[in-house]
This record gives structure tokens, C-alpha cells and sequence, in this order.
């Protein structure tokens, strides 16, 4: 088991959050809750908030992909393998509808090959509601450690 996922394990997901926030500090701009991490799947949910807004009052892009990033990226850390490391590498992105609600962020890995290293794709979707928002997919260079 990695130690991310060991750590949010043995923290709980409040913590574990908190804890993110804290070594990645652009993530803090979100206020962004952990609601389920485990090996090919992660979830987190953000609140719409003025800190958050476009000017015409929906839930800015960049804060999207921040939510897309933190879930596809803790989902990485805790899926690849045994000494492997990961960066993104690049990020496509899609806006399906307006995002005019709290946000829930979902990296679902489960087609992805793990053990591989190179270039992978992690898919995300954001939702409002059950409403699809956002689409991304993100570029994660694996690599030997």
C-alpha cells in the first residue's frame, strides 16, 4: 500500500485534507474534502464560495482543474507502483455546462495500467449535483524512482 494511501487511512479524510493542503499550499485556495481515496479512485468535493467565482457568478475554470488535479493526482500516488514516481505533464480540459453549484471531483483510474511507466491518461469529471460540469483528462509522467 503506498503511503499516501496509507496516511489517509490512518488520518481520516477530514485530516488527511488538511494535510494536503498543507504540503501543497495551492490547494488550500479550494477548501477541498477528501470523500474516498483508494487505488484507482478518488473523490473530493469543494463548495461553491465567492473565493471560487467568475465574474458571472459560476465556479471559476482554474478552480476545476485545481479539484481535477488534487483527486487525479492523489489517485496516482496511491496507484503506481512500487517504486515509481509521477508529475503531470499536461492537463486537456472540457466544460460541459455551467458550474453553478458545489463541485464533486471524481478520478476514476480503473482502466488504467498502473504498472506502466511513461505517459498515462487520468481521466476526471466534475459534477454539480448529478450533473456533469467538467471534463479533464491529465498526463501523468511515471517513471522509476
Amino acid at each position: 500500500m503506498s503511503q499516501t494511501l496509507q496516511l489517509y487511512k490512518s488520518l481520516g479524510a477530514e485530516q488527511f485534507s488538511a494535510g494536503v493542503a498543507q504540503l501543497a499550499p495551492y490547494f488550500a485556495t479550494i477548501q477541498a474534502s477528501f470523500v474516498e481515496l483508494r487505488q484507482g479512485y478518488a473523490e473530493v468535493t469543494f463548495a461553491k464560495r465567492r473565493e471560487v467565482l467568475n465574474h458571472i457568478g459560476t465556479v471559476h475554470a482554474i478552480a476545476l482543474c485545481n479539484a481535477a488535479e488534487l483527486a487525479a493526482g492523489t489517485m496516482t500516488d496511491a496507484s503506481i507502483a512500487k517504486g515509481h514516481r509521477w508529475i503531470p505533464k499536461g492537463m486537456t480540459v472540457e466544460y460541459l455546462a455551467k458550474a453553478d453549484g458545489d463541485i464533486r471531483a471524481v478520478a476514476d483510474g480503473s482502466a488504467v495500467d498502473w504498472n506502466a511507466t511513461g505517459e498515462l491518461s487520468v481521466p476526471v469529471l466534475a459534477y454539480v449535483g448529478d450533473k456533469p460540469v467538467f471534463r479533464a483528462d491529465i498526463t501523468m509522467y511515471v517513471s522509476q524512482a
